[in-house]
């Protein structure tokens, strides 16, 4: 197939592997893939090395003339058997470019639960744009919103999982000596960011009821965490001393090697969130909650344990158990390696993909 993808790789390099990656999968399979982005992104110069081409292009905002101009330009130069567009600003664009390409088919992607809404007018100039042919969706909980608001047919919206690989999160543990910790702390980690559907305000309440375990420590991870909400619970947490804002930072896989838990206390609105998939790298043991597809990562009681939203004593408990065995975090932080390595391989979720992109180019 020859397949246009379109979309932003201006991050960290961590954050973009995972879909990068596919795409240099695609063409070790024997694939033409185009890639449209910009064009002084680090990960550019891989694409090239792997004969991909990339076009420098990137929307500045959902309805770009110029993005337009340039996608129809190269959609008249040769056919493309798929467009897909990965984000908010490159899926309007893409839709309003492949009007009159039939043959063409357009495939959109979806990373988060819930968002769309067919009283919103902006919703048809992404996911429920009628030029949309197929939607590609990152977990089960994602494809089931989806489905409940598209229009195209049930068939034609599909769960892919990003895949990963092991050797992408090899990674020297961070000095706990640099963070004041101790090698005999039990080291509870959170990545996430100052929106309150992440949780962090139901983890931080939870600590109160570990304040006795006297070497818990708990670091969090992210831009803007110490709102006054959260430096409050903290102050009435009991162990205000063991827990440690640490602000954006690009050591995150140092980190998560450094750690001994993972929580993700989410309470809505999440994918396929990767920090559970870095711990599952590393061997760590995830506590996570019923929201979006993380529950999807974490094989309950085998790898760690799924709870429900909104509850500190059930969170608490399960940090608790994790952190008075140690032979608990080692089982389940292996086991989360093995379900990583069995369902999650970037290998098997590009050849889904692939299948996906067949089924949508061969439909009527």
């Amino acid at each position: 197939m020859r397949i246009l993808a379109i979309s932003s790789y201006d991050d960290a390099w961590n954050s973009v592997r995972p879909e990068a990656e596919m795409f240099i999968e695609m063409v070790k399979q024997g694939h033409d893939v185009t890639i449209m982005t910009q064009g002084d992104s680090e990960y550019v110069s891989r694409f090239k090395e792997h004969g991909i081409k990339v076009i420098d292009c990137y929307p500045t905002r959902k309805i770009c003339c110029h993005t337009i101009k340039t996608i129809r330009a190269e959609l008249k130069a040769k056919h493309y058997d798929i467009v897909y567009a990965l984000n908010s600003k490159t899926i309007p664009n893409a839709a309003f470019a492949c009007i009159g390409f039939p043959k063409t088919k357009l495939i959109s992607y979806r990373g988060t639960v819930g968002g769309i809404y067919r009283h919103d007018p902006s919703a048809y100039l992404t996911h429920l744009h009628p030029r949309i042919n197929g939607i590609s969706c990152v977990a089960d909980a994602v494809t089931q919103s989806v489905r409940e608001k598209a229009y195209i047919s049930q068939e034609t919206i599909q769960t892919i999982y990003k895949g990963h690989d092991l050797e992408w999160y090899v990674a020297k543990k961070a000095s706990r000596e640099i963070l004041g910790l101790l090698d005999s702390d039990i080291v509870v980690i959170c990545v996430a960011n100052a929106r309150k559907s992440k949780g962090v305000h139901v983890l931080l309440g939870a600590m109160k009821n570990l304040a006795s375990i006297s070497n818990l420590h708990l670091v969090l991870v992210g831009r803007d965490m110490e709102t006054e909400e959260n430096t409050q619970l903290v102050q009435q947490s009991g162990m205000s001393e063991r827990i440690h804002f640490l602000g954006y930072r690009k050591d995150v896989p140092e980190l998560m090697a450094m750690a001994d838990i993972q929580v993700q206390p989410s309470i809505s609105g999440e994918g396929l969130p990767k920090t559970i998939i870095e711990a599952m790298a590393m061997s760590k043991p995830s506590i996570v909650t019923t929201t979006g597809g993380s529950k999807e990562l974490v094989d309950n009681n085998v790898t760690g344990f799924v709870i429900e939203t909104n509850n500190e004593t059930a969170l608490a408990d399960k940090i608790s158990l994790l952190a008075q065995s140690k032979d608990m975090r080692i089982n389940m932080g292996n086991a989360a390696k093995q379900r990583l390595l069995k369902l999650f391989s970037i290998q098997a979720t590009t050849l889904k993909q692939l299948a996906f992109f067949q089924q949508i180019k061969n439909k009527a």
